[in-house]
């Protein structure tokens, strides 16, 4: 009878042990999934957030300090291994044009690229310029190339590279964004200047252009996010891709907005990532 008892009170023990550690794990789900809840209330509260007032204020200043930067940092960047020589499409950001961004075609060309502008004229944002003009330039473009072409859009033109990769992704290589607003929540995640001249540009307003695109999930190809704190033009937040996976990359840069397409630190994540082989896209090593 003892022993009876004895396992009776043991089996006790033992279930009361069971009900303490499910509750245990119940109250932890519980508590992670506030967790969670908080921190995505908090992300989309930050790419709603316009950029820091400092930011905005040195944008030009900090833009020629790049462009003097690159110039002493160019005779390195040129020795950078030389690439496979595949097509790469540049896409300028708004209000901007293929001249903007003729010094990163000049030193992918150097590394062997061959680069190609969108040929469009200046970016004004009009929503017909994807769905009909860039499009249509980017089957002329693959229908010459015979091979995966990489894009690399500088804001705006990043918004546009992830949707040409989205409607073509067997024809895209990878894409590269400089400080593209592509995750952006509502209409103040941008500078208010420049929000209301992209408004009088396109045509639309900033809401009516967020709801184009409202799939802001990573497109199914290899996708290198780069984005800068000091960003004065677009809040960091929104440049960045939601969810990082075995190809999707985020990468931080100290720099401005504008220029992003004169940084030598971008100008050597640009010729690491084109470097790599296709099928083997593997994660920048050295991001911040």
């Amino acid at each position: 009878m003892a022993v009876i008892a004895l396992r009776s009170a043991w089996d006790r023990r033992h279930k009361c042990i069971e009900e303490f550690e499910c509750l245990k794990q119940k109250e932890q789900e519980q508590e992670q999934g506030r967790v969670d809840l908080y921190e995505s209330l908090n992300m989309k509260a930050q790419r709603a957030r316009s950029p820091a007032l400092l930011n905005t204020i040195s944008e030009l200043p900090r833009t020629l300090m790049e462009i003097g930067a690159l110039s002493m940092s160019m005779p390195l960047l040129r020795r950078l291994p030389a690439g496979d020589g595949h097509p790469v499409m540049l896409i300028p950001g708004f209000m901007a044009s293929d001249t903007s961004m003729l010094v990163l075609a000049r030193y992918l060309r150097h590394l062997g690229y061959k680069t190609l502008g969108w040929e469009l004229g200046r970016n004004t944002g009009h929503p017909d310029t994807l769905h009909s003009d860039l499009a249509n330039r980017f089957e002329t473009v693959v229908r010459d190339a015979e091979v995966p072409v990489t894009l690399i859009g500088q804001s705006l033109g990043g918004v546009y590279s992830r949707e040409i990769a989205r409607k073509y992704p067997d024809h895209v290589r990878q894409v590269i964004t400089l400080g593209s607003p592509f995750s952006m929540s509502g209409s103040d995640g941008s500078n208010g200047l420049v929000r209301r001249l992209f408004e009088q540009q396109s045509g639309v307003s900033v809401e009516q252009m967020r709801e184009r695109f409202a799939d802001d999930s990573s497109p199914p190809v290899p996708l290198t996010a780069i984005y800068s704190k000091g960003d004065g033009v677009v809040h960091w937040r929104g440049c960045m891709e939601k969810d990082e996976d075995a190809i999707t990359q985020n990468i931080r840069v100290p720099g401005s907005h504008c220029g992003m397409g004169f940084n030598p630190i971008i100008y050597r994540i640009v010729a690491d990532r084109l470097s790599q082989r296709v099928g083997e896209w593997t994660k920048y090593k050295s991001a911040m």
